[in-house]
């Protein structure tokens, strides 16, 4: 099932996506499971919000497809390249990316994300989907000239708003075969599917929970495909994972004023 954190001018609610309505819910379905008030609100006259918002941290995956490293010249050890976002890089559906006043390029990065469910410390592999809440879309936003500049990669990847996820929690996704699809004002930029990861979820979730223990709400992003990353004040970039939706985010620099 598909779950939605939204408003309708209030404070945010949860919702199970039934057609063109929401489902109310009592409360996080994370921690208070998926009892209904009976209360349904059209889609259209709710805002979507971050599907989540982690507690502790985003881990990202870098390097995780063969193309995207090839065009990359990557030549780094073959286990799994792991990083971390702060949470404050969170933002929703709709919500603008603002670019930094930075020199160089400012690149998306369309990934599918694992929404942790329960604590997790050193899992193994075969049991990786008990600790699984569900997936969702993140942009995976990079400045992607600063990185090289810095050598690391923590400024380039954390500013405020370099982490849109959303629009919803996909509870029942099959993480092995989905394709995801990158677009910057309806042209075509990056495409690939999760069968061709490097490293797939089980073995992620088994080598990050031996590194950090993971907590619920926590992120992990599996890494982007290859392609045409850059984007700019004033654009669009959206991206669609099959079985979960299309994330649509605009983009303008980050001192120009809201419209």
């Amino acid at each position: 099932m598909k779950i939605a954190r939204f408003s309708t001018g209030g404070d945010p609610r949860y919702g199970i996506v039934d057609g063109d309505e929401l489902v109310v819910l009592s409360g996080d379905p994370m921690y208070s499971g998926f009892d209904t008030t009976g209360e349904r609100v059209p889609l259209e006259s709710a805002r979507l919000l971050a599907p989540v918002i982690p507690r502790s941290k985003v881990v990202c995956v870098g390097m995780n497809y063969p193309e995207h490293r090839a065009e990359l010249a990557y030549e780094g050890p073959s286990t799994p390249l792991i990083f971390l976002k702060p949470n404050t890089a969170i933002i929703g559906p709709g919500e603008s990316i603002q670019i930094p006043p930075v020199e160089g390029r400012i690149v998306h990065e369309g990934e599918l994300a694992v929404v942790i469910g329960r604590i997790a410390k050193q899992v193994k592999a075969a049991d990786y989907a008990d600790y699984v809440f569900g997936y969702t879309i993140a942009n995976d936003v990079s400045a992607r000239d600063q990185m090289f500049a810095d050598g690391q990669w923590a400024r380039a990847k954390g500013y405020d708003t370099f982490c849109p996820i959303g629009p919803f929690i996909e509870t029942e996704l099959d993480p092995s075969n989905q394709e995801i699809q990158t677009y910057v004002d309806g042209e075509p930029r990056r495409a690939g599917n999760t069968a061709d990861m490097l490293h797939k979820v089980p073995e992620l979730i088994e080598f990050i929970s031996g590194v950090w223990t993971l907590l619920p709400g926590d992120l992990i992003l599996t890494g982007t495909p290859a392609g045409l990353g850059g984007f700019t004040d004033g654009s669009t970039v959206d991206i669609t994972i099959s079985g979960i939706g299309t994330l649509s985010n605009p983009a303008r620099f980050r001192d120009k004023p809201a419209e």
